[in-house]
C-alpha cells in the first residue's frame, strides 16, 4: 500500500494552523462515532493522539454510509481538508474527501479501548493489544522509551561500554535455589538471575566501564504488585573505584532519566495525569541499622540481619520522602561477591536505592581478592569448582570494581507512580501469567 504523494501524510498531533484549508492524509483507528442524521462525527486515534472527522451528508453522502457502519476500532485510512474547530480535540477537524476502510474489527470487543466502561487488570492483559491502543497506556511506554534512551545516553556519555552477556548459563549467579532449569541438549542449564559475573569477568578484561540493558530471571513464587519473573535490569560495572562511585554515577543518571522526561514526554504525562519532580542530589542515605532503628520506633519487629519487609520498608518510608540509600548491610545477608569493611567485615560495601518503599536498585563494591572470593563462596555452602571461569579472571590481575542493578520496570513504575508492575511491562511475566 503505498502512500498518496501528492498528499502530505500527518500525525494527528502534527495538524496545525500552516495545515487549514489544506488536504492532509491520516492513517489510524476509528475511536468512536456519533451519528446525527446530517452530520456523523468520528474520532480518529493513532498514536500521537485523536482527532474529529466530521462527515457532512451534503457534502460526502457515499462516506458518511461508509462511515456509519464502520465498526470502533476498525483501521482506516483518510484523505480530507483541514477546519478549525474549537470544540474538537486538539481544536481542528477533518472534513473527509477519502474514506478507506483498511481492516473491519470485529464486534463486540473484548475491552473498551475508549476507557467508559473500566477494565480488570487481569482482562487487559488478557487483550493486551487492545489495552495498548488506550492512549494513556500508549503513553506509559513512550515515557519508557525514553527513559531506556536517556539511559543509554547518560551511560555512553559517561565513558561506559554497552555489553550482552549471556541468558543461557550452568551457574546460579548468587546461589540459592530461585532459578529456571531448562533443558540443554545433553545438560541441564538455567536462565541467568543477572549478568553479575560476567560483568566482572568483563572488568578482568580491562573494559573498565560496561553496561547492559537485558532481562533477567527469577523463579520467586511471588504474587505481588511489585515482583515479575522476568524482568528488564540496567546493570554497570565500572573498575577503580568503590561503593560510593558507583551510587554517584547511580544518582546523576536517575536526576537524567527525571530531566530528559520533564522536558520530552509533556504530552504523554498528561495523558497520564502525572506531574513529575526533578530529584535533588545527593540522595540521602541511612545505614542499615540506622534503618533498623526507625523501622522498631515505628512498631514493626525486626532483628538485626534480617532483610525489610515490605511493611518495614513501609514504615521506612514514612520518615524519608523520595529516593534514598540504604547503606552498610550486613555481609552474611548479602551475596559473595559483597565487599565487606576491612575493619568491621560483619558489614558489607553495599547499598539498596529506595524511591519510597520501593527497592529500584542494589549494588556493592566486589570483592575483586581471589583468596577471599574463594572463601566467601564456600561459606555461602557452594562449590568454587562451579565458578572456575568467574574465578579464573581472579587471579591474573583483577581491579577494585564495583556495581549495581536497576530495575528498568521498577524505574518506570515509581516515575509513573503506577500501582501495579504490570502496567509498566507491554507482556508481563508472572507465576501465572505465560500469555499473550
Amino acid at each position: 500500500m503505498s502512500d498518496d504523494l501528492e498528499v502530505a501524510r500527518k500525525y494527528t498531533s502534527e495538524i496545525g494552523e500552516e495545515d487549514v484549508g489544506k488536504q492532509v492524509l491520516l492513517y489510524g483507528w476509528i475511536h468512536e462515532i456519533r451519528d446525527l442524521g446530517g452530520v456523523a462525527f468520528a474520532l480518529l486515534r493513532d498514536r500521537e493522539g485523536i482527532i474529529q472527522l466530521t462527515c457532512i451528508k451534503k457534502r460526502s453522502p457515499d462516506i458518511i454510509k461508509r462511515l456509519r457502519k464502520t465498526r470502533r476500532e476498525s483501521v482506516v485510512k483518510v484523505i480530507g481538508e483541514v477546519k478549525k474547530e474549537p470544540k474538537a480535540p486538539g481544536g481542528y477537524e477533518i472534513l473527509p474527501d477519502y474514506f478507506e476502510v483498511l481492516n473491519e474489527a470485529d464486534a463486540p470487543l473484548p475491552l473498551d479501548v475508549a476507557e467508559k466502561v473500566p477494565a480488570e487488570l487481569d482482562t487487559r492483559l488478557d487483550a493486551r493489544f487492545l489495552d495498548l491502543r488506550r492512549p494513556r497506556v500508549q503513553a506509559i511506554f513512550r515515557v519508557r522509551h525514553q527513559m531506556l534512551q536517556s539511559v543509554r545516553d547518560f551511560l555512553s556519555e559517561e565513558g561506559f561500554i554497552e555489553v550482552n552477556t549471556p541468558k543461557i548459563v550452568s551457574t546460579a549467579t548468587e546461589g540459592g535455589t530461585e532459578l529456571f532449569p531448562i533443558s540443554y541438549f545433553e545438560k541441564e542449564a538455567f536462565l541467568n538471575q543477572s549478568p553479575q559475573l560476567y560483568k566482572q569477568v568483563l572488568m578482568g578484561a580491562g573494559l573498565e566501564k560496561v553496561f547492559e540493558i537485558g532481562p533477567i530471571f527469577r523463579a520467586e513464587e511471588h504474587n505481588t504488585i511489585r515482583h515479575l519473573n522476568e524482568a528488564i535490569s540496567i546493570d554497570i560495572e565500572q573498575s577503580f573505584t568503590d561503593h560510593e562511585g558507583v551510587m554517584r554515577v547511580l544518582e546523576r543518571l536517575i536526576r537524567r532519566v527525571y530531566e530528559d522526561i520533564a522536558e520530552n514526554c509533556t504530552k504523554y504525562l498528561e495523558w497520564l495525569g502525572v506531574n513529575i519532580e526533578i530529584p535533588e542530589l545527593p540522595f540521602p542515605r541511612v545505614t542499615y541499622d540506622e534503618a533498623v532503628e526507625i523501622v522498631k520506633n515505628k512498631g514493626e519487629e525486626i532483628a538485626w540481619g534480617e532483610d525489610f519487609s515490605t511493611p518495614a520498608l513501609k514504615a521506612l518510608s514514612e520518615n524519608i520522602e523520595g529516593h534514598y540509600y540504604i547503606v552498610d548491610w550486613p555481609t552474611e545477608i548479602k551475596p559473595f561477591y559483597a565487599m565487606p569493611y576491612e575493619d568491621q567485615p560483619e558489614i558489607s560495601k553495599t547499598f539498596d536505592l529506595m524511591a519510597g518503599s520501593l527497592e529500584l536498585a542494589s549494588g556493592a563494591q566486589r570483592v575483586h581478592l581471589y583468596d577471599l572470593l574463594v572463601k566467601k563462596i564456600a561459606e555461602k555452602g557452594m562449590n568454587p569448582e562451579s565458578f572456575e571461569f568467574y574465578l579464573n579472571a581472579f587471579r591474573y590481575g583483577m581491579p577494585p570494581h564495583a556495581g549495581w542493578g536497576l530495575g528498568a520496570d521498577r524505574l518506570v513504575m515509581s516515575i509513573l507512580k503506577l500501582r501495579n508492575i504490570r502496567e509498566a511491562v507491554i507482556f508481563p511475566r508472572d507465576r501465572t501469567r505465560l500469555t499473550p
